[in-house]
């Protein structure tokens, strides 16, 4: 055995989502190493650690373990009632330093008798594993191939139990384990692989083969086209936030990212009779429950109700459902189960419109999308067979509040400051607005890269990460219909908006004599008009939302400082100067701070003096433009440079908390302009 092999079964095994979930299932491997402190050869177990994910499995995500150590336990094993004891015991079979930490499957690996072992929650497999005829289906499907195992938790329990199906079943390759998914084992990692691929195979075929062809029922909301649909979820989409994030916001003051999903498989699934009932079922594997809640909150209306009505009714149903999830809880707590972490939904489905997932970031949103999505295949397998009958609410409950889930969640780090905001950044692709779209990134944030070039906006993007970090929107900002459309974009990527930079500029240095009508409409259109724009539209989504907000402008030095040869761009900034006084007076009813940033100076990695404006300031100052630079930083007060990032810092202290009560502010971030002191 060779850790490669046990890591290319499981790239293989997670990358395909047939086969299993994200972060969901596990791999392992058993063969022979030396110890380190005889130097006599000991047998040992390589299994993926706990919380990692096989389609992207790393050696250092790899726990290793004594099996002499591990199958000790057996003899000291207190119980099913306190078999989670058995977990801590497990860091004491570890081989050598450093790995992962062992989940909670190490037993069922270690204790079957197989050099390799897959366990993997596969659609079809699950499908079987909840219908209500599950044991029949198993043996029917697979013959004395596969053994059905009857729901239990996953655990130290459950590793004898399939160890004990193993060793009586010695023809079997696998299980389906009731409610939960599948397990297959091999004497090679081939062998073990191909098991585990027949059995997620050939259930797929069967319900193919032998499911009824619309499991869901009959279709009672027509399809609507995909413009309404956006135009609907985009719309709904900040007030979906606002009641998910009711809990978060109302303790801490965080805010929940979103995902959209308006995938086939969903607008199917809700557009059908059975969809009130099943969703009411909830889910069954602790893989999907655990990132979905025990049951989604579903709007009872048709797509084509009013907006208004639509919204009143969602508003009614979350107090709903805030209510029925308090009662459960209350209903199953026992002394010593961790607090309720929030009565509100992570799922919301809207028939004819798709699934909206909410979570601390944006991948925590879009996994609780991709399994509840992996949910739905579960209910459309199981209804096709049989009947859809997943595991008691109790049991739910239990792996819900599991202790060793809260300790998971207490060695999380602490969250970044900006965790869950959402920024919108004009002129993001370049200088200023690319600082601090890192900036903001950096500290948490989910950032929309806006700019008129949307390769440059792309490249920032990608730097910064993935999709889940930051996407790109090209936005003219002079144009309504363009600002209108990147506003829905970034609503539509993350749930909506907290923190917006109005940041997109350009300069065109030019006396009074010589400046044009053209001259002074550009600037005008981009700074005054383009700010009002991005103002206006993303106070819509900040007014709705409710969870208050940040608008900062990027105004200038220039904004209170006379200079030479530059009227229509100094006018332009004392324009949105003035924009940042009067929208905090108007905006602070809504909890919506509103203030300013005055950079001056700031030539490397500028757009705006990369374009003409440096080499025009240089010939107004005398001095050479790659001198430029530090031309400004010595008429300053420090003496230094002021660059992008520099103001990036600024718009964070502005955003991050410390100043929670400012508004109405502007900063000056120039090293030091006497001239350009606010009075």
């Amino acid at each position: 055995m060779t850790v490669n092999e046990l890591l290319d079964r499981a790239h293989a095994l997670g990358s395909d989502p047939r086969n299993t979930n994200y972060a969901g299932g596990n791999a392992s491997a058993k063969g022979h190493g030396t110890d380190p402190v005889t130097g006599a050869p000991v047998e040992l177990m390589w299994v993926k650690g706990s919380g990692g994910d096989l389609g992207t499995l790393t050696e250092s995500g790899l726990a290793v373990l004594r099996l002499d150590r591990l199958r000790a336990l057996v003899e000291v094993y207190p119980g099913v009632e306190r078999e989670d004891e058995m977990v801590a015991a497990f860091d004491y079979c570890l081989h050598g330093r450093g790995g992962a930490a062992p989940s909670i499957d190490t037993a069922m690996h270690g204790l079957v008798d197989a050099a390799h072992v897959d366990h993997l929650h596969p659609d079809s497999g699950i499908a079987i594993a909840t219908a209500s005829d599950g044991p029949a289906l198993t043996s029917r499907i697979f013959g004395d191939r596969v053994v059905w195992v009857p729901w239990r938790r996953p655990g130290f329990q459950l590793g004898l139990d399939i160890a004990a199906v193993k060793a009586a079943h010695p023809s079997a390759i696998g299980c389906i384990l009731g409610g939960h998914g599948i397990t297959a084992w091999g004497s090679t990692s081939a062998e073990c692989q191909a098991n585990s691929l027949e059995i997620i195979r050939t259930a797929e075929a069967y319900i193919a083969a032998h499911g009824r062809p619309e499991p869901f029922g009959p279709v009672i909301y027509p399809e609507i086209s995909a413009e309404v649909r956006l135009a609907r979820a985009a719309a709904l989409f900040p007030v979906l936030r606002r009641l998910a994030s009711t809990d978060a916001f109302a303790r801490t003051g965080t805010r929940l990212a979103g995902h959209y999903t308006g995938s086939p498989e969903v607008l199917d699934f809700l557009s059908r009779a059975e969809h009130p009932r099943l969703a009411a079922l909830g889910t069954s594997c602790p893989d999907h429950f655990l990132r979905t809640k025990v049951a989604p909150l579903v709007l009872d209306l048709p797509p084509d109700a009013p907006l208004d009505q639509a919204i009143a009714r969602l508003e009614e149903l979350h107090e709903r459902y805030r209510a029925d999830y308090t009662a459960y809880y209350q209903h199953h707590a026992v002394e010593g189960s961790p607090a309720m972490r929030g009565a509100d939904p992570a799922v919301v489905l809207v028939p004819g419109v798709g699934m909206f997932t909410f979570g601390k970031d944006k991948q925590t949103a879009r996994v609780a999308g991709e399994f509840y999505v992996n949910a739905v295949n579960v209910m459309r397998g199981a209804e096709a067979l049989s009947s859809y009958r997943p595991i008691d609410e109790a049991e739910k409950f239990r792996i819900e509040y599991w202790e060793l889930e809260e300790a998971k969640l207490r060695r999380l780090p602490d969250p970044k400051p900006l965790a869950g905001r959402i920024a919108l950044v004009t002129g993001g692709g370049s200088g200023i607005g690319a600082a601090t779209a890192r900036r903001l990134a950096a500290e948490g944030a989910c950032v929309v890269v806006a700019d008129r070039d949307l390769g440059a906006a792309e490249k920032v993007a990608a730097e910064i990460g993935t999709r889940d970090a930051a996407v790109a929107v090209r936005v003219d900002v002079t144009g309504e219909a363009q600002v209108t459309e990147a506003v829905r974009q970034a609503v539509l990527a993350f749930g909506g908006l907290d923190l917006v930079v109005n940041n997109a500029g350009l300069s065109l240095s030019r006396s009074l004599l010589e400046t044009t009508l053209d001259d002074w409409d550009l600037q005008h259109d981009v700074m005054a008009r383009g700010s009002f724009l991005v103002s206006r539209e993303t106070a819509r989504v900040l007014i709705d939302q409710r969870l208050g907000g940040d608008v900062i402008y990027i105004s200038s030095k220039n904004a209170v400082f006379a200079g030479p040869n530059n009227v229509a761009y100094g006018a332009a900034k004392a324009d949105q100067a003035h924009q940042v006084r009067l929208l905090a007076a108007e905006l602070g009813e809504h909890g919506i701070r509103v203030n300013g940033i005055n950079p001056d100076g700031v030539v490397r990695g500028s757009g705006i003096f990369a374009s003409g404006w440096g080499a025009n300031r240089a010939a107004v100052y005398g001095v050479e433009e790659e001198r430029l630079g530090e031309f400004y930083a010595q008429r300053t007060l420090l003496k230094r440079e002021v660059l992008p990032e520099h103001v990036a810092a600024a718009v964070y202290a502005l955003t991050a908390g410390d100043l929670s009560l400012t508004t109405g502010l502007h900063i000056p971030v120039d090293a030091g302009v006497a001239a350009a002191f606010l009075r």
